[in-house]
C-alpha cells in the first residue's frame, strides 16, 4: 500500500500529469480537497473508488483515513491543488507517515505560479531584467513567517516576487513593495488561473489594489510583481546564440 501526494495542477483537469492521471484512474480510495481541485478530476477514479473530501478534516482526521487504507491493503490518491511541493501542507503529512511507517511518493504537478505566467504570457525570468522568482505570501491569518522573509526584506533584489494567499490583504502588500519595487512597477493578479472563471488583472504597484477590490478578488489569486512583466528591451538568451550553436 502506498500513499500518493498527487499535484492535481492549478484548476483546468487536463493540466494533471499523465502519472498522476494513471495512478488516479486506478486508486481505490481517494483524498482530495474539494474547495480547490476541480470535480472533473474525480470522474477518473474508478467507479468503486472511496472518495473523502478533506476540505473539512483537521490533520488528525485525515491520517486516520490514511492509516484505515493502510491497514485495508488500498493505495490511496492524495491529490493537492498545484505542485505539493509549494504551500501544499504536505510536509506535516509526511511527517506523520514517516512515524507510521507508511510507505509514500509524490507526484509534481503544475504550480499556480507557473499558469498564472503561462495566463499572462510572459516570461518570469527576462536576460537582463530579471534572473530570480520569489515565492512567498503573507501571514496575515497564517502560520508565522519565519525571521528575515518578511517583503521588505525579500523585495531588496527587485526580483520577479509572485505572492501566494495574499490577495485579501493586497494594500499592505502593496504599500510593503512599494519603496524597493517603485510605484510603477509593473503588477498582476491572476485569480484561478487556467480555469473557465479565470481573472486577469494587469497594473502597477500604483493602481492594482484598487483594480482588485473593484474585481472582488478574494482568494484562489497569485499576485505577480516585477519588471520581467512588461519588458521588451531586453537582450537574447545566451541559450539560442550563434557562437554557442556553433561551438
Amino acid at each position: 500500500m502506498t500513499v500518493h501526494f498527487i499535484g492535481a495542477g492549478p484548476g483546468a483537469a487536463d493540466l494533471i500529469t499523465m502519472r498522476g492521471h494513471r495512478l488516479l484512474s486506478a486508486a481505490p480510495v481517494c483524498l482530495y480537497a474539494g474547495s480547490l481541485v476541480p470535480v472533473e478530476l474525480l470522474e477518473v477514479c474508478p467507479p468503486q473508488c472511496r472518495k473523502v473530501d478533506t476540505a473539512g478534516l483537521t490533520l488528525d482526521e485525515i491520517v486516520r483515513e490514511l492509516s484505515s487504507a493502510h491497514a485495508d491493503g488500498l493505495d490511496v490518491a492524495r491529490l493537492h491543488s498545484g505542485d505539493p511541493s509549494v504551500f501544499s501542507a504536505v510536509a506535516e503529512q509526511m511527517r506523520r507517515l514517516d512515524a507510521l511507517g507508511i510507505p509514500y511518493n509524490v507526484v509534481p504537478g503544475v504550480p499556480a505560479f507557473a499558469a498564472a505566467a503561462a495566463s499572462l504570457g510572459r516570461e518570469l525570468t527576462v536576460p537582463g531584467v530579471a534572473q530570480t522568482v520569489i515565492l512567498t505570501r503573507t501571514a496575515e491569518r497564517a502560520t508565522a513567517m519565519p525571521d528575515r522573509e518578511d517583503l521588505t526584506t525579500l523585495s531588496a533584489s527587485r526580483s520577479t516576487m509572485v505572492l501566494h494567499l495574499a490577495v485579501q490583504r493586497i494594500e499592505a502588500v502593496v504599500a510593503e513593495l512599494i519603496p524597493a519595487y517603485g510605484p510603477e512597477c509593473p503588477a498582476a493578479v491572476v485569480a484561478y488561473a487556467s480555469r473557465p472563471d479565470e481573472q486577469i488583472l494587469r497594473g502597477t504597484l500604483t493602481d492594482i489594489a484598487a483594480k482588485v477590490t473593484e474585481a472582488g478578488i478574494r482568494r484562489t489569486a497569485v499576485i505577480v510583481v516585477g519588471p520581467a512583466l512588461t519588458a521588451d528591451q531586453f537582450p537574447d538568451s545566451h541559450l539560442y546564440s550563434a557562437t554557442r550553436c556553433r561551438g
